[in-house]
């Protein structure tokens, strides 16, 4: 693999606002780009616009080929360098892993996907609803998006989840569990529904979410920097920013870490993008799967959101957001293509779907080959 890093022979300039921003290259990395001028377009038009101190990591995987790409915004200055081993929170591509989790417990015959969790918890649910493995990890559970025992006008809003622990959410289940829909549930995202679901997983292996993603998962494809314990990689991690570029602390997901508990690198998610591919991961391949319907240009598998491209591969997509970061994850496992992208661009910043309009945009240019 090699490291994709930008070369100019004098300094470009994008407008943003009032200011302008050059590109120069890291000073102690001057290793030609390989990126296209239509990809370089792409970065910076999407980029521009961040605070100081922001960073975008990108990991490029061409036929099944792996480059790296980053950008940092210092002094005024859009600069390249390598930090393809840095780690950033990965907010809710954190789900894909859980599902990927779930995918193993059906492979391996522990659980069914469409059999409840109920019988995996000590405590009744209310009314006795039922809740399948299946409907939590493709969002068609009717649970709400947040239970509704998680105020986040009162909870701290530096990090809303901290406190949001075991108890909190069996008394939720016990007291207040609302499906949506008693017959039928349509498609709803659940943060809540992917947390318990994780939970739930470990609940039946009797060890930890972190214990489970480490046994079945980064160390299965060789993913050093993959955790949900966050002084283990502190020495990797880029810290994460408001919308206006002021440091914020990071979030602890507490008993939802199955929802966006988890921290990475390119690096890292290349690899398990790279597993994506073979076909071997049976567990893997079955993530991929299509189980439900979102829309007439969307379906959803276990985790993974499945879009539909006419007259083209379909791509599998997961994004993430957090007080202090975005990230977009696509995958085209037919062509063996993807681009995952991890940045401090907060998910309350206005801009923060610049970083799925990137991906996607970098997507089709690697279709294209442009």
């Amino acid at each position: 693999m090699k490291y994709l890093l930008l070369s100019f022979l004098s300094a470009l300039f994008f407008s943003c606002g009032n200011n302008e921003i050059s590109l120069a290259e890291d000073k102690q990395d001057r290793t030609a780009s390989s990126l296209s001028q239509a990809q370089l377009n792409l970065v910076f038009e999407n980029s521009k616009v961040f605070p100081e101190n922001t960073q975008i990591a990108i990991a490029f995987i061409s036929d099944g080929n792996t480059t790296f790409y980053g950008i940092k915004r210092e002094n005024g200055t859009i600069i390249t360098f390598d930090n393809s081993a840095s780690v950033f929170e990965i907010g809710s591509i954190s789900k894909v892993f859980t599902a990927t989790l779930l995918a193993h417990f059906v492979v391996e015959s522990k659980v069914y996907l469409n059999e409840p969790i109920n019988p995996y918890w000590e405590s009744t649910f209310k009314g006795n609803q039922k809740l399948p493995f299946k409907s939590l990890a493709n969002h068609t559970s009717g649970l709400p998006r947040l239970p509704s025992n998680l105020n986040l006008l009162t909870a701290d809003q530096n990090n809303p989840y901290k406190e949001y622990d075991v108890q909190k959410l069996t008394d939720f289940l016990v007291e207040d569990l609302d499906l949506a829909n008693e017959t039928e549930h349509p498609y709803a995202y659940s943060n809540l529904g992917a947390g318990l679901l994780g939970h739930t997983l470990a609940k039946i292996d009797d060890t930890s979410y972190q214990l489970l993603l480490q046994d079945h998962i980064t160390d299965r494809f060789d993913m050093k920097h993959t955790t949900t314990i966050r002084n283990t990689v502190e020495n990797r991690l880029i810290k994460g920013q408001d919308p206006v570029g002021n440091p914020v602390p990071n979030w602890d997901l507490n008993v939802l870490a199955g929802a966006g508990g988890i921290l990475s690198s390119v690096s890292d998610l290349s690899k398990f993008a790279l597993a994506q591919l073979d076909s071997l991961n049976i567990d893997l391949k079955l993530t991929r799967k299509k189980t439900a319907s979102v829309n007439e240009n969307m379906d959803i598998g276990l985790g993974w959101h499945i879009i539909k491209n006419e007259n083209k591969n379909d791509w599998v997509w997961h994004n993430g957001g957090t007080g202090g970061y975005t990230s977009s994850m696509t995958v085209d496992v037919s062509a063996k293509n993807a681009v995952i992208i991890l940045s401090n661009v907060s998910a309350f910043s206005d801009s923060m779907g610049n970083m799925d309009a990137l991906g996607f945009g970098l997507m089709r240019t690697l279709d294209s080959k442009e």
